[in-house]
């Protein structure tokens, strides 16, 4: 008994030892809001990401599946989820299950409603006060390339500006370079995905880039997609570009 109690804690040592080993790995960014509030942002993987403001916490896309393989019962549950759309690397049950408490809301687009009922749906051109100092609008993301219009067909998927204390947040979804970006004004920090042919190519996240000009641009669900060179086409801007671990 006493030799199955000691298998027993070296198990859960060396549980709590790789879940803190995974959650040093991750990459955050600290900013202030326009109180002076803190907000982080931390890079979980491809299209997700997790903002920790003000005791409250925010996911965007959240999946277990992709590698690495995440366990969200290590993290925060979440205040809010923002689902852009119905791809398997965007929506996951089992991360939502592991995230969603009874006072968390998902937003979604209609078709993710139509897996995932407890969702509140947002459709392009749709904004919303989620909370005294948090507004979410949906704004159109898809493809207009030949050949690609399948992928995500207008109209269908969202893409987010989410606004916290001011803070203005631009989460692109799957899309390319669409017209409607002209529309995007003073953003704070743009997510653009950038793996042709699905989303962008990297000059085409270098023109969405300087049609929308952020302050702040973290490429994302990029692949092996060479993203560096997006700081190239991006010099003299003034956009800071900052790499992550957004494979």
């Amino acid at each position: 008994m006493n030799n199955m109690k000691k298998t027993l804690s070296t198990l859960c040592l060396a549980f709590l030892f790789l879940g803190m080993a995974h959650a040093q790995q991750r990459q955050t960014d600290i900013f202030k809001t326009k109180s002076g509030k803190e907000i982080k942002f931390t890079c979980i993987k491809h299209a997700t990401f997790q903002i920790e403001y003000d005791g409250r916490y925010f996911y965007v896309d959240p999946v277990t599946t992709l590698k690495p393989q995440t366990d969200y019962t290590i993290m925060p549950r979440a205040n809010y989820i923002f689902i852009t759309h119905e791809h398997a690397d965007h929506f996951d049950r089992m991360a939502l299950t592991q995230l969603v408490t009874t006072n968390t809301i998902v937003f979604t687009n209609y078709n993710v409603s139509q897996q995932y009922r407890n969702a509140r749906v947002l459709q392009n051109g749709d904004s919303i006060v989620i909370a005294d100092d948090v507004t979410l609008k949906a704004v159109p993301a898809y493809n207009y390339s030949a050949g690609r219009t399948q992928y995500h067909p207008k109209g269908r998927d969202n893409g987010y500006i989410l606004t916290i204390d001011g803070f203005r947040i631009y989460v692109a979804g799957d899309t390319e370079d669409i017209p409607e970006m002209a529309d995007i004004h003073d953003i704070d920090i743009a997510f653009l995905p950038c793996n042709q042919p699905y989303t962008m190519t990297v000059e085409q996240l270098a023109k969405a880039a300087k049609t929308i000009k952020p302050k702040v641009l973290f490429p994302y669900h990029y692949n092996d997609t060479p993203v560096n060179k997006a700081k190239l086409l991006l010099g003299g801007t003034g956009i800071d570009v900052r790499i992550r671990n957004y494979q």
